[in-house]
């Protein structure tokens, strides 16, 4: 099964990883995986900060000539934008009175930056903000790509797109393929599939930046032809949604996730939301209805999983909430930091990476993934058993 860790500030010199697990025999396409870091860097609403990194990533272990050797992968995103934070940031040298300076004392609201000190015992809050940064989401679409990837190897497809920004929501067309979302989104500076709200979010989002404030929103990712069968009943730590639903949950300024429909079908009768069951010689199972988004018992029923993530608004807001000083413990304004007015479609990327990331760990804790032909052959045999069942 794969795993990974990432290391790195947001103006540090640059975000690490070790990814393990893949299997050997992969080709990677590093373009591929620097287009995805691009899009990260993407969308409407993004502030000045995309301007200056240009993140690209380099692989130093685990692959040789393009292709996956099975042993851990060690990966790095260069930060640009350290150095100009270069003395600020040094990992080394000795604190001194210049190379303290940008000191950050007066918390933001709906920030890590106040109960990460406390806990942590920083009198310089940036020794939190910098690493609880949405930069460090970079790395998690490194990986996200590389899994993607993979996926495709094993005839899988996936993708996340914007569904809504702030009170704007995007019609949603749920018989539209993988292939059908992805070249709309493309349309658009926003990932959104619904070409008639473009101009009414950008009057929104500029707007709402003139105000000083943020926007947050709801992002939705399909994965298409996963087998029936990934995750478990027989125990709790075992059911996939749970899986899925704590990765999405662990990306900065996620407060809420749903499986298919989700709170909505807390609101009908079962017999509006449970899928009938169908059966085909040719196909075999499915289910006439995707109330549930992929799942049942925790595990995949062979439907597309469906995967929504609600976005609160960025808390660095340039006309600033009232905060307390940790220092003098007066009341002040909070810290301003450079940001965005959104980043919901950044963000939609980063949903859909750790999605692809979960589905692989699912598919590699299954099967043997020791090499990419073993493992789809393995995938193939299974899915015939299933057809067959």
């Amino acid at each position: 099964m794969i795993n990974y860790v990432t290391a790195g500030e947001s103006h540090g010199p640059q975000l690490t990883s070790i990814l393990t697990g893949i299997p050997a025999g992969l080709s990677l396409d590093v373009d591929d995986i620097n287009d995805g870091l691009a899009a990260r860097q993407g969308g409407f609403g993004r502030g000045s900060r995309q301007q200056i990194e240009h993140d690209t990533v380099t692989i130093t272990g685990g692959v040789r000539h393009g292709v996956t050797l099975g042993s851990p992968i060690a990966l790095t995103i260069q930060n640009r934008d350290h150095a100009h934070w270069a003395e600020i940031m040094n990992p080394t040298s000795p604190a001194t009175a210049n190379n303290t300076l940008r000191q950050v004392t007066r918390p933001r609201p709906g920030h890590a930056d106040l109960v990460g000190g406390m806990k942590y015992g920083h009198r310089d809050l940036r020794n939190v903000l910098e690493r609880s940064s949405a930069r460090e989401t970079a790395m998690r679409v490194a990986i996200g790509q590389i899994c993607k990837q993979l996926l495709a190897q094993l005839d899988i497809q996936l993708v996340g797109y914007v569904q809504q920004i702030g009170d704007q929501q995007a019609t949603i067309d749920t018989t539209l393929t993988v292939a059908e979302l992805t070249h709309r989104i493309k349309q658009n500076d926003l990932r959104l599939p619904d070409q008639q709200l473009v101009t009414s979010i950008h009057d929104l989002i500029m707007a709402t930046k003139k105000a000083g404030d943020t926007l947050g929103g709801v992002i939705r990712v399909v994965a298409e032809n996963v087998p029936a069968g990934l995750g478990s009943y027989t125990n709790w730590d075992t059911k996939l949604d749970g899986q899925l639903a704590a990765a999405v949950m662990g990306v900065n300024a996620i407060k809420g996730v749903e499986i298919g429909d989700g709170f909505a079908a807390a609101g009908h009768y079962g017999s509006e939301v449970m899928d009938e069951i169908s059966w085909d010689e040719q196909t075999g199972w499915s289910r006439l209805t995707n109330h549930l988004g992929g799942f049942e018992g925790g595990m995949t029923n062979g439907m597309p999983i469906v995967v929504k993530a609600a976005m609160k608004p960025i808390p660095t807001l340039y006309k600033p909430l009232q905060s307390v000083d940790i220092a003098t413990k007066v009341s002040k304004k909070a810290s301003v930091e450079r940001s965005d007015t959104t980043a919901i479609v950044p963000a939609s990327i980063v949903i859909e990476s750790v999605v692809a990331i979960e589905l692989v760990k699912a598919l590699t804790a299954t099967f043997d993934g020791s090499n990419l032909p073993r493992l789809q052959q393995s995938l193939a045999v299974y899915r015939e058993e299933l057809r067959r069942y």
